[in-house]
């Protein structure tokens, strides 16, 4: 997931940013020019704000400043009357639980379409790990039950599944709903609380 943050995420910003300044890579941004951007961590994930690490970008964390937890985001929004609003998660994100995965099955055929194309093209490792030398031991998939998105069990949790993460109603909340940290459009929650691999060095 650090990966797909940096190919994914914090590369398309950069780029973003250099074209709004004016500065499209390869021209030289001025040390005097930068753009703030403000990003939503909560004081929940604290740990997860960190400083740009180019000179044209400058982080604020307006949530932290104000000392507002994620609750204090829900009670927020649900005074505007936005209490639906979801977590912010990557539209192919492995740690969707099987609610996400209809959700986007039910609402939005094309971006299932996407997601279903993309956990096609991730099942034997990225072009660039491949053209390295370093290829995938095994097959990706997106969803945990390792088997083609479109055919994957989403629309129940499965017993399966429930023995393959054997820690009663919390982990069979999490598999239905996903993992409860969600990310930003800066941050992966994998960078906080990292995978476990099994022995082919595969998300379980």
């Amino acid at each position: 997931m650090q990966r797909s943050t940096g190919e994914y995420k914090i590369k398309p910003i950069k780029k973003r940013v250099r074209e709004l300044l004016g500065y499209p890579y390869p021209r030289r941004v001025p040390k005097d020019v930068f753009a703030e951007q403000w990003v939503g961590i909560s004081t929940d994930e604290f740990h997860r704000a960190k400083d740009a690490d180019v000179r044209y970008m400058r982080n604020r964390h307006p949530l932290i400043d104000l000392g507002w937890s994620r609750g204090d985001c829900v009670r927020y929004l649900t005074s505007l009357g936005l209490a639906d609003t979801p977590k912010s998660s990557c539209l192919g994100c492995p740690f969707h639980g099987n609610a996400q995965w209809r959700h986007i099955r039910d609402t939005s055929p094309e971006e299932w379409r996407d997601v279903v194309a993309f956990d096609a093209a991730i099942r034997k490792g990225n072009a660039r790990a491949n053209a390295t030398g370093n290829q995938l031991l095994g097959q990706a998939f997106l969803h945990r039950s390792r088997v083609p998105l479109d055919e994957a069990p989403i629309d129940h949790v499965t017993a399966a599944e429930l023995a393959a993460d054997p820690g009663g109603p919390a982990d069979a909340d999490e598999l239905e709903h996903g993992v409860a940290d969600g990310c930003s459009p800066w941050a992966c929650r994998a960078e906080a609380d990292a995978p476990v691999r099994d022995g082919f060095g595969l998300a379980c």
